[in-house]
């Protein structure tokens, strides 16, 4: 086997930066979340691409800048597995929106070093969250430049249509059509509830089903017995005509109108 051996000339663009994903729970936790509601949000839209805690170098032979973004969004851009994202071969499309997370560790110097890359680079929405704080600043590209939203709560972002909910004790995001983003825990709790709802649903379906099949088997056993008391009541008429009574005599025998015995009596 021949080890290919990258000349010098070659640059090399690393898929980690050997820092961790996250601080502390709290702040990994929001990632997650953050990240795969994203995801689901665009699920069905195969050009729109989502990414945590993923390098990107924005500057093909510079391997020394680039950043992590804690999520990012990158619509015109398939879904699928990428070390890193290499923009010159991505259309040069930038990530359109962007989130960080904030861990205690985080400095004022470091993240204002983001926002100047992200603004240097193209990014049309940052956004920023504290869960320590529940404090959450924003950023949409004005004339060019990352210009800072004055109010984030409620909202919108132009390019995900999702709101910002600062009303609570926690931010909440919500997905275009109402419902929040939740965490896997969350999710699977729900889709538990809906999996007990529809079984229960069944269930009802299931006893439905029986009472109307027992009602249809009552009504069938009320049609033979009264096919069998006209039959014996046929057979009666006729047995008591056999026997030379009179169709009055038939009719009151029988409790029966003799316009009735009549009929039965002319039958074949």
């Amino acid at each position: 086997m021949v080890l290919q051996i990258p000349s010098s000339s070659e640059v090399i663009y690393p898929d980690s930066d050997g820092k961790p994903m996250a601080d502390n729970t709290k702040q990994f936790r929001w990632i997650v979340v953050i990240k795969e509601n994203l995801e689901w949000l665009f699920a069905d839209n195969p050009d729109v691409f989502v990414a945590g805690d993923f390098l990107w170098y924005p500057v093909e032979g510079n391997n020394k800048i680039r950043q992590a973004p804690d999520a990012m969004v990158v619509f015109g851009r398939p879904k699928g597995d990428r070390g890193s994202y290499q923009q010159w071969k991505e259309d040069n499309i930038a990530p359109q929106v962007v989130f960080e997370v904030l861990s205690p560790g985080n400095t004022r110097t470091e993240m204002n070093r983001k926002l100047l890359f992200y603004d240097r680079f193209g990014v049309e929405e940052y956004y920023q969250y504290d869960p320590d704080t529940n404090a959450l600043s924003g950023w949409k590209r004005e004339e060019g430049f990352l210009d800072v939203i004055e109010e984030m709560a409620g909202w919108v972002s132009p390019r995900l249509q999702i709101q910002f909910d600062l009303t609570g004790d926690e931010l909440r995001i919500i997905h275009p059509d109402g419902k929040p983003f939740l965490s896997y825990i969350e999710i699977s709790h729900q889709a538990e509830q809906e999996r007990q709802r529809a079984e229960q649903e069944h269930q009802r379906a299931e006893q439905e089903h029986q009472r109307a099949e027992q009602e249809h088997q009552r009504a069938e056993q009320e049609r033979q017995r009264a096919e069998q008391v006209e039959q014996a009541r046929l057979e009666a008429v006729t047995k008591l005509l056999e026997m030379g009574l009179s169709q009055g005599q038939v009719a009151e025998a029988l409790e029966l109108e003799i316009e009735t015995v009549r009929q039965i009596a002319q039958e074949p």
